[in-house]
């Protein structure tokens, strides 16, 4: 990493999702003494799949954890999305980059396994079934306060890493209409899916069902794929009213291809409906606390942003530690670095995600009608392209990474 560690300092933080695991590791071994604290009994990965982008394949890259990540992951070149008549919605290649780049799909507990195992490796201590409800400073510690009445050590500086869901934020301000039932099913060779594509199907912009590689959790095990199904939230319960089967027809009809991947969901419980936010705190940093991934900002899951966005914040933190000369100027430092790509995202999935995901007709036909003309000439196709990779605004040079070797990379995945 660039930069060199003007101090040592006693770093708590909360959360072991990406995010977190990726902080505490960066900051471990730039000479911090760590403690992450977790809800859970055991920490574990929530959710199905995700992509990855170059953005974050960069930072796993520059943290030597990017092949061994890529040995799990499935290789997407692009997305795909029709509309029920067949007519093309979205047409993403990463090749309209002009370079080497590619995407990852890849199982949350995958990347969780990868990230989690180098953490446990370094010896970094881990608190589990601590449920944090706040946070305390005063002039020279920071302290973590818990359900219970209890308070934390001090330390130096705290991070909240917890999510979206965070207690130290506002849990319920922007929480979006549509959310989305999840499934990881088994791939088979004979499945009349592209095994390098992210394929979407639209019903206008009120459905929408879609298939996202996601290689092998194990690596002597089934190639997979997530499996998802955008669901208002209002619509939950009555979807569970109607049962398996009805909404099983629903899909068929969407897509009939499908039917094979349908087949292998036997209950609900293989089903899990996840809801998702749209908001950035107002400040990211303060006296001795900062805020990074969803924890900072969150957003619908439409651009597949959001590992990516935890693990460049990740990164921005401990370089801003590095070269800052005291904990709050390298607190601001990191924070500048990451706003500018933080709001701009924050901004184009705010646009977007209506085209996909609206009960009102309008954003659809722009979608149709305008967007999709324009993203087959120039500029249209590399600046798409930029956007879906998370290249837009030039995040790896404000944090000093480079792009990994992708044809080596290439290698590594189908090995």
């Amino acid at each position: 990493m660039t930069g060199s560690l003007r101090h040592s300092y006693s770093i708590a933080i909360a959360g072991c999702g990406p995010a977190g695991l990726a902080a505490a590791l960066l900051l471990y071994r730039a000479g911090h003494s760590v403690t992450l604290f977790e809800r859970f009994d055991v920490p574990r990965p929530i959710g199905s799949g995700l992509m990855l982008q170059p953005t974050g394949m960069a930072v796993l890259d520059a943290m030597g954890l990017l092949e061994r990540v890529a040995r799990h992951g499935a290789r997407i070149d692009g997305l795909l999305g029709l509309q029920e008549q067949g007519r093309c919605a979205l047409d993403s290649p990463y090749r309209n980059l002009g370079t080497d780049e590619f995407g990852m799909g890849i199982h949350r507990a995958s990347l969780f396994a990868v990230l989690y195992e180098a953490v446990a490796e370094a010896g970094i201590d881990i608190r589990t079934s601590q449920d944090i409800v706040s946070t305390h400073a005063d002039a020279r510690e920071r302290r973590f306060v818990f359900s219970d009445g209890s308070r934390s050590d001090g330390f130096d500086l705290a991070v909240d890493a917890s999510g979206w869901s965070s207690a130290l934020g506002e849990r319920e301000r922007g929480l979006l209409q549509f959310g989305a039932l999840w499934a990881t099913v088994e791939l088979d060779p004979a499945d009349p899916f592209a095994g390098n594509l992210l394929e979407q199907r639209y019903d206008r912009a009120a459905r929408m069902v879609g298939v996202l590689p996601t290689g092998r959790r194990s690596l002597e095990g089934p190639r997979e794929a997530a499996f998802f199904w955008s669901l208002r939230g209002v619509d939950h319960e009555a979807w569970r009213t109607a049962g398996l089967e009805a909404w099983k027809h629903e899909v068929r009809r969407m897509w009939p291809e499908t039917a094979c991947l349908l087949d292998r969901i036997d209950s609900e419980e293989h089903l899990t409906f996840a809801r998702y936010a749209h908001r950035t705190a107002p400040g990211p940093n303060g006296h001795r606390f900062i805020r990074i991934g969803d924890a900072w900002h969150c957003a619908s899951p439409q651009l597949g942003q959001g590992a990516n966005m935890a693990l460049l914040d990740a990164w921005g933190l401990a370089r801003g530690l590095a070269q800052g000369r005291t904990i709050d100027e390298g607190l601001r430092l990191a924070a500048r670095w990451r706003s500018d790509h933080v709001r701009l995202y924050q901004a184009v999935t705010r646009f977007f995600t209506p085209l996909y995901q609206s009960t009102a007709a309008m954003p659809a036909l722009l979608r149709d009608r305008m967007l999709m003309p324009l993203s087959r000439v120039w500029p249209g196709k590399p600046l798409q392209a930029r956007i879906m990779s998370g290249l837009f605004g030039w995040p790896l040079q404000t944090l000093g990474l480079e792009q990994p070797d992708y044809r080596a990379l290439a290698q590594a995945i189908s090995a």
